[in-house]
């Protein structure tokens, strides 16, 4: 596939407020994405940036430095064919150089980490809607809202703290996933996958190996695509397996990418519909 189909993989990085993207140059992208509150991680290994932008990284990120702004890093990946999809966005907590020659910066982030240290008080109306305390939040955090849950209604809200927590106040209000995944703030029904996102998974569309049953369903690693979110719909069809065979909803993913090694892969965890 990959003489006919070239693997594409881009690295955005904030620079002055401003997303500088990266491209050709070697990357290895590792992370895991959860469909409640905990953050999005990721960890990116990219060589031979030039100076001035390796030189602010390391200066901006550096614990040493007080001014509290947004340092963000964008992973992008995909095939020629389709072009790219975003698998990550996230504040950099860390950097890293290594010794020359090859000169290999290496980032941590998570997502919306910035916003753990907004401290934010709000309070709604004495009967508030679930969609429009989200509606609210997603605006604290700078997000889109995706809402596809089964709204109600919500007495006398109230919230005092760092503005990302209350994502996971909203995933208390209900059978709720409340989460963020990228530039946006998902809510949704428990284990319900997100509308039209459904993947069928099998041999000739990428699965590697065999799907492993889980305490709550299925976890698969196939070829990296432009379909799968988190909080999609995986419908798993395995010839060795065919225990794992069913339709799930996927509510952790971890990827991990290279642009010129061999992996190129999403490792999917999903309950059974």
């Amino acid at each position: 596939m990959a003489e006919f189909d070239p693997r594409i993989v881009r690295v955005g990085i904030e620079i002055d407020g401003k997303l500088k993207m990266f491209d050709n140059l070697a990357v290895y992208a590792t992370g895991t994405k959860y469909a409640n509150s905990i953050q999005n991680e990721c960890e990116v290994r990219i060589a031979n940036l030039d100076k001035p932008t390796r030189d602010y990284i390391l200066t901006e990120t550096s614990p040493l430095n007080l001014r509290r702004s947004p340092k963000r890093v964008v992973v992008e990946a995909g095939r020629k064919s389709y072009g790219t999809s975003t698998i990550i966005v996230g504040d950099i907590i860390t950097s890293s150089v290594s010794q020359p020659p090859d000169i290999w910066v290496t980032l941590k982030a998570l997502t919306g980490n910035f916003f753990n240290g907004q401290v934010v008080s709000r309070s709604s109306a004495p009967r508030a809607t679930v969609s429009q305390i989200s509606q609210q939040i997603a605006g604290d955090l700078g997000l889109d809202l995706d809402f596809q849950a089964t709204d109600k209604v919500i007495g006398n809200y109230n919230f005092v703290g760092g503005a990302s927590k209350q994502v996971g106040k909203v995933g208390q209000m209900g059978n709720y996933n409340a989460y963020v995944d990228d530039n946006t703030f998902v809510v949704k029904d428990r284990n319900v996958p997100l509308k039209g996102t459904s993947k069928l998974l099998n041999k000739s569309s990428g699965m590697i190996g065999i799907p492993e049953i889980s305490v709550y369903g299925v976890k698969v690693k196939y070829l990296l695509d432009n379909i799968t979110k988190l909080g999609s719909e995986l419908v798993v069809q395995s010839e060795v397996n065919p225990t794992a065979n069913g339709r799930y909803s996927i509510y952790k993913l971890a990827f991990e990418i290279s642009s010129r090694d061999t992996p190129f892969y999403y490792i999917a965890e999903a309950y059974r519909i």
